[in-house]
């Protein structure tokens, strides 16, 4: 396991009420990709899963921060800010430029506090969980993105537990 279950600063689930509820399961889903990639270096961070997948943690942080970004800043703020790593030429670059150089690494979890940042600001000062925004021309609450957010991090971290016990054997909750 990757901490005791006495050490794990995870909710124990008994959140009350719909907003606390969301909101801790998500913390806690975003707390699990943390715990994932703890203690590795730039190359375990940067290491593929098998060919000709590119997929791997320091990919899954980055393309987290773009998720993220995309959900809080672009949807339900209405930025007009481009996605990190996301190109028109390369809609993938969150995981063909996840490399094993240190400061790419570093970058790449100061992009993702900064977007997990913005979202708990936003969902905290949000008046309700029916405040909306638009994709496309569609409505979308933010009751319905933090639903969608937990579901894409408990996604992702079923591919972590993978990843990880490839790099190092280490699997856990």
């Amino acid at each position: 396991m990757f901490v005791r279950p006495d050490d794990d600063s995870r909710g124990d689930s008994g959140f009350v009420g719909e907003r606390a509820t969301l909101v801790g399961y998500l913390r806690d889903q975003r707390l699990t990709l943390e715990m994932k990639c703890a203690g590795l270096d730039a190359e375990a961070m940067a290491r593929r899963s098998v060919p000709p997948s590119d997929l791997s943690l320091l990919g899954l942080v980055r393309h987290m921060s773009g998720v993220e970004h995309r959900w809080f800043r672009q949807v339900l703020a209405g930025q007009d800010v481009p996605r990190p790593y996301r190109t028109e030429e390369d809609r993938d670059a969150d995981f063909n430029g996840a490399v094993a150089e240190p400061e790419v690494v570093a970058e790449a979890w100061r992009t993702w506090r900064a977007e997990v940042a913005f979202a708990e600001r936003f969902v905290a000062e949000a008046p309700g969980l029916d405040v909306t925004g638009t994709v496309g021309d569609e409505p979308i609450a933010l009751r319905a993105v933090l639903v969608h957010m937990i579901e894409e991090y408990a996604r992702h971290n079923g591919h972590a537990d993978f990843l990880r016990e490839r790099i190092d054997g280490r699997v856990g909750q």
